[in-house]
């Protein structure tokens, strides 16, 4: 399954009411949105239609994160008419606010960016919330470069997988086969997590290194990766999409999630 089919129907199984991008393009991956979305890059560049309400943010990610109310596009106003008009949740405002349902991490192909993104979306993230990395699983040494040198390539941002693993257990990662270079959805984020952050420059200075980079085997094997449609299938999406509407909270709707999740993860 090609990437954008997968993320086509992962917006339809996360039931999403709102959508983030970071790397937009061209947009081809935007144009898949009908919901209020926010979309971010510094030098897009669209020729795909779009249908929905999205804002269009020509800045870097940390610039966007870095400014004021970064969500504010996506939030529901007190009156529940206008929500309706406008396509918000219609009481979000008084049931803890808006989070970000769905997000899809493409930005720069390096590491320290791609784990940046996700600092930055994470603090803006409920636990149910969805986030896809894009190019998780280069095929090669080559394409897994830093500096670029192959038509297809994806940087060295697969490295976000086993940094995820160290150092956010708490967190379920799954690598999925999609076509051409592999996708990572996240789930179980925490807002009020500061792990990533406050370890970031040790990170950095452990994972970013000179190429030619050592990509393991079970990345450009894809030994760990889930076929899409098994993941698009399970059974787990209804209980997370039920858990947000409800605003579960985390440590309750999380742990009852997770042993449907390891029956896909194994």
């Amino acid at each position: 399954m090609l990437r954008h089919e997968f993320l086509r129907q992962l917006h339809k199984v996360t039931a999403t009411r709102n959508y983030l991008e970071i790397g937009v393009n061209d947009g081809r991956s935007l144009t898949l949105s009908r919901v209020p979305s926010i979309a971010i890059d510094p030098a897009f560049k669209v020729t795909a239609p779009l249908r929905a309400d999205i804002q269009l943010a020509r800045a870097t990610s940390d610039a966007f994160f870095a400014g004021k109310d970064p969500l504010g596009h996506l939030k529901s106003a007190r009156n529940p008419v206008s929500n309706l008009r406008r396509g918000r949740p219609l009481f979000a405002h008084y049931r803890g606010g808006t989070t970000l349902d769905l997000a899809f991490i493409d930005g720069m192909h390096l590491f320290e960016y791609a784990l940046r993104d996700f600092i930055n979306v994470e603090r803006f993230a409920d636990w149910s919330s969805v986030i896809v990395f894009d190019d998780m699983l280069p095929r090669s040494v080559d394409e897994a470069a830093r500096d670029r040198h192959t038509k297809m390539w994806t940087g060295d941002v697969y490295k976000v997988v086993p940094v995820l693993q160290k150092y956010r257990p708490d967190l379920t990662v799954i690598q999925v086969d999609t076509e051409p270079t592999g996708v990572a959805v996240v789930i179980g984020t925490d807002a009020t997590s500061t792990a990533l952050s406050d370890a970031y420059e040790e990170i950095v200075g452990e994972w970013v290194v000179p190429d030619p980079q050592t990509v393991p085997e079970w990345i450009t094997g894809r030994l760990h990766a889930v076929k899409p449609e098994e993941l698009l299938g399970a059974a787990f999406w209804r209980r997370l999409v039920r858990a947000r509407n409800r605003r579960v909270p985390r440590s309750r709707g999380y742990s009852e999630l997770r042993r449907q999740l390891a029956a896909v993860t194994g």
